[in-house]
């Protein structure tokens, strides 16, 4: 099954709608008529006025360029970091290139901002989602995992922030950086870390956000796929993840995730019978129980193992069920049906020719062979064909069973030879004698 591609459920996602408490303005005490106090910093009344000024503006697009120019202003203020956050935050509202270049300029001066790393990692990984080249998607990707990586070392609370304010700011921004790193491995076929931090990620937060349309209902569905591309696929897994982000996306998004979650189900367990009991399960759970069990389908040697038991006669079973045991039994039922072949002599009309040399004729016999165009029987010739036929002829062919090898199936016959149709024998041509008068 190709790759699900499903519509971005994060396109109309907002910063603030993903991080919340990232928006939250923190302005800087700086005592009152700009005079030193106690926790304060002091300021020129000229600087005063101009910050004062900045800083009051009500809406993000006249209060950016007035950050602007204080800065400019006052290149070496000593509030300079709260005055880039909050730049950065205006323009978060409405320019991601120039919130980036905010973000960018305040980790010059604080390295370890929390909120200005989630700014780098967020749009950045929103440009990678908006890039078609290969190469430079995985740029974008691998630098938004870079910011995420140094912002899950962040612990230490900046001076002017207290605990609780800073806890927020590091619950809103975990599953952001852990959502970039998962998203940059899964991007460079590295389903394992993808796995792991699509989890963390998922399990980060409050399970009730796990559960509305936007980027973690999406990456639900994206962990899902990561379980499917892994080696060997996890059906299971698989299943589960694409199911829940099913249950709880909206069209036309269920539609897309609906495929992926049933064919995963069907692989595992051979049917779409029980799905039922899938879809249940997720509504109130994030991740699989501990008693989640998905019956597997019968394995090939169960359904060979079935088949011996329940075939009185097994030499009466068609040729295509008796290549299917050969080919998939345990050696003792293989023996069995074997048993049943070895030394006797057969004839296949319209087995079609796959390769013909001077000594043997490779045919497909089989339904499965003939549709995949592959030699299930070879025929050891008695004798040099005098008219060898074209590949891709329909021949009736004779020989004995002697020997087989089961993988691929490839049966082993002597004595071969094309049964040539018997001729019907032209009828002597009637003479009427006319009647005498």
């Amino acid at each position: 099954m190709k790759k699900v591609v499903v519509a971005s459920l994060l396109a109309v996602a907002s910063m603030a709608s993903v991080a919340g408490p990232l928006m939250a303005q923190t302005q800087v005490n700086l005592g009152s008529n700009a005079q030193a106090t106690s926790g304060g910093i002091q300021m020129s009344p000229a600087e005063y006025k101009a910050y004062n000024d900045a800083i009051s503006q009500t809406t993000p697009q006249t209060k950016a360029p007035a950050l602007e120019q204080y800065l400019t202003a006052y290149p070496q203020s000593s509030v300079k970091g709260s005055v880039l956050e909050q730049l950065m935050l205006s323009y978060a509202a409405f320019d991601p290139a120039k919130t980036l270049d905010a973000a960018d300029r305040l980790l010059q001066v604080d390295p370890n901002n929390l909120r200005a790393l989630t700014f780098e990692v967020y749009f950045r990984k929103q440009q990678a989602d908006q890039t078609t080249d290969a190469t430079a998607k995985q740029a974008a990707l691998d630098k938004a995992a870079e910011f995420a990586q140094k912002g899950l070392g962040v612990t230490t609370k900046p001076a002017d922030m207290s605990d609780a304010d800073f806890a927020k700011v590091k619950d809103a921004a975990t599953p952001v950086f852990d959502g970039a790193i998962a998203a940059a491995a899964l991007n460079k076929k590295d389903t394992a870390t993808a796995i792991t931090d699509y989890k963390a990620e998922l399990t980060s937060v409050p399970v009730a956000q796990t559960q509305t349309p936007g980027p973690l209902l999406q990456d639900t569905f994206i962990l899902g796929q990561a379980y499917y591309q892994s080696t060997p696929p996890d059906y299971v897994n698989c299943t589960w993840y694409a199911t829940r982000a099913a249950a709880f996306a909206p069209e036309p998004y269920k539609s897309q995730m609906l495929p992926l979650a049933k064919f995963c189900y069907k692989k595992y367990h051979g049917g779409d019978d029980g799905y039922d009991a899938v879809t249940a399960a997720v509504q109130t759970n994030l991740v699989p129980p501990a008693d989640f069990k998905i019956k597997p389908a019968p394995s090939p040697s169960d359904i060979v193992a079935g088949v011996i038991s329940s075939t009185p006669d097994l030499s009466t079973l068609a040729i295509s069920d008796k290549e299917f045991i050969l080919a998939n039994g345990k050696p003792e039922d293989a023996a069995k049906v074997w048993d049943t072949m070895k030394g006797k002599s057969v004839q296949f009309p319209d087995s079609t020719v796959i390769a013909v040399s001077d000594t043997a004729l490779q045919v497909a016999v089989s339904d499965d062979a003939v549709q995949s165009k592959t030699a299930d029987f070879t025929f050891q010739l008695a004798a040099p064909l005098k008219t060898p036929p074209a590949v891709g002829a329909k021949v009736t062919v004779s020989g004995t069973y002697a020997s087989f090898t089961p993988s691929p199936i490839q049966i082993t016959m002597s004595d071969g030879a094309i049964v040539e149709p018997k001729k019907t024998p032209a009828k002597a041509p009637v003479h009427h004698t006319a009647p005498h008068h």
